[in-house]
């Protein structure tokens, strides 16, 4: 190809585009030696690469649908009180059962406070599992594990019965211990400057109620919790040692979460009077109004429970990866991916016989997977089995796309004027549009649904569809315009 068309091609804006993005990648991706003379990258591995474990954790809870001739607040306190247990009004409908019941074991208790079954869903409700998702991302976290991915595996019916942990870089042991510990809770009172005296553990406090508005709709959120009669006992004795109770202002409460501080106010007017005379097993947690009021709460809540989440679970499956056998997955998903790749080279020689046809094409191929891998590493994206699998497939819709523009372009085998070229070229292009639709529709569900393993597959493949359609199939029409016509 002559200079100058080189030159021209450069500075064609599609092809600047594809150049700039293909430098930003390999920026992102990092590929550096790191101190033992090892390759390595940016790049995140899930547990298929790498050494890690993963449980599968099934609630122990319910969702039932009710219909009552009682006041449904009424209906819902004292059916948690005949159950024994905290019982959540979802909606005006339904309630979530906080412990594990059949149907034929609630139906007394619904009849006897004046209510009916109408639905039973083993699991708890959309809102409960985004807590827990929360609990224990920060808990896995606060232990410092790094590339862990909480999932809740919540159905149609917007009721999650599972929720899956999956943690690179432990083992099975470690994982349980991680997901099982509960954190250090503690509450203290501040008696002169920055000294405080310890008051009471995590363990004394016996339920914690959602976020709310106190009083309702007042605009200042908080969160209601429950201390057992002995921790009120011992509350109240140490709000009037330390003098909360004459002059809150000058001795708060702080609430520390393992030894940081996650809460600290004076108690109200209301509360420090009334520890003057008897304890009090209810308390509220103001944390202020608005938008940032009602985050605050949010996070309170997740730190009163210590880790501890607001239903029990029980291990419904687990799994794990040795190091060895991650690196041998590792090892075969490269030499798949070199594989792939050399084989569409030989198709598509075969069917052209011409090398400088196949050449562009393989290489803006090759293009897509490494702005793949830069998006990836940006988004710190884990890979694993799925995810590589549809970097593969981006590599066959990718070289089919091509092969559409180029088969378009030499239609009878004849290259073009510029005019009929540019004709054909934008057909091609709409006829790659349109394949490109109807595979993000289809990819679509499974990157929206809890389909923790298949999730990163049909990411990536949107992911490799629109960059195609957006950067890489026009800059390969420009290309391969400058090829044609010499």
């Amino acid at each position: 190809m002559k200079p100058e068309r080189i030159k021209d091609m450069f500075r064609d804006w599609r092809v600047l585009v594809l150049i700039t993005l293909l430098v930003l990648a390999i920026i992102a991706i990092y590929p550096h030696f790191d101190s033992n003379g090892n390759l390595t990258t940016n790049l995140q591995y899930g547990l298929d690469l790498q050494q890690g474990a993963w449980l599968q954790l099934e609630f122990k809870a319910e969702v039932v649908g009710f219909t009552t001739t009682e006041p449904v607040d009424t209906f819902v306190t004292n059916l948690s009180k005949s159950l024994d247990t905290d019982v959540v009004l979802v909606d005006a409908n339904h309630v979530e059962i906080r412990k594990s019941y059949t149907q034929d074991e609630l139906a007394p208790y619904f009849a006897a406070e004046g209510g009916t079954i109408v639905s039973y869903q083993p699991g708890i409700s959309s809102s409960t599992a985004d807590l827990v998702k929360q609990i224990l991302e920060q808990k896995i976290n606060a232990m410092g594990t790094k590339d862990a991915k909480v999932n809740t595996l919540t159905g149609m019916n917007n009721v999650a019965r599972y929720v899956r942990v999956e943690m690179a870089g432990v083992d099975m042991n470690q994982a349980q211990q991680i997901v099982g510990k509960q954190g250090k809770f503690e509450i203290r009172i501040q008696t002169t400057g920055n000294q405080s005296e310890h008051v009471l553990f995590g363990d004394s406090i016996t339920s914690v109620q959602s976020p709310s508005q106190q009083p309702a709709g007042s605009g200042d959120w908080g969160v209601g919790f429950t201390l057992s009669s002995d921790g009120a006992a011992t509350f109240q004795n140490a709000a009037i040692k330390y003098g909360a109770t004459t002059d809150p202002s000058n001795h708060k409460l702080t609430m520390l979460l393992d030894n940081q501080t996650v809460y600290s106010a004076p108690l109200s007017q209301q509360l420090a009077a009334s520890l003057v005379s008897e304890p009090t097993t209810q308390l509220f947690a103001s944390t202020g109004s608005g938008t940032s009021g009602e985050q605050q709460a949010t996070d309170l809540e997740i730190q009163l429970r210590a880790g501890a989440l607001p239903v029990d679970v029980s291990v419904a499956g687990s799994g794990s990866t040795s190091a060895s056998l991650g690196q041998h997955y590792m090892e075969m998903c490269l030499l798949a991916g070199i594989l792939a790749l050399i084989m569409v080279a030989f198709v598509i020689f075969y069917r052209y016989r011409e090398p400088r046809i196949v050449l562009p094409m393989v290489l803006i191929n090759a293009s897509e997977i490494v702005i793949l891998l830069g998006f990836i590493s940006v988004i710190k994206f884990q890979m694993d089995l799925p995810t590589i699998a549809g970097l593969i497939a981006v590599l066959g819709t990718g070289i089919d796309q091509l092969v559409v523009i180029t088969d378009e372009i030499l239609h009878e085998g004849l290259v073009p004027s510029p005019n009929v070229y540019l004709k054909r070229l934008a057909r091609a292009l709409t006829i790659i549009m349109i394949a490109a639709a109807t595979v993000i529709i289809a990819m679509l569900p499974l990157a929206l649904m809890d389909l923790s393993t298949l999730k990163g597959f049909a990411i990536i493949t949107i992911m490799g569809v629109i960059v195609g359609v957006v950067v890489t199939r026009p800059a390969y029409g420009r290309i391969i315009m400058e090829i044609l016509s010499e």
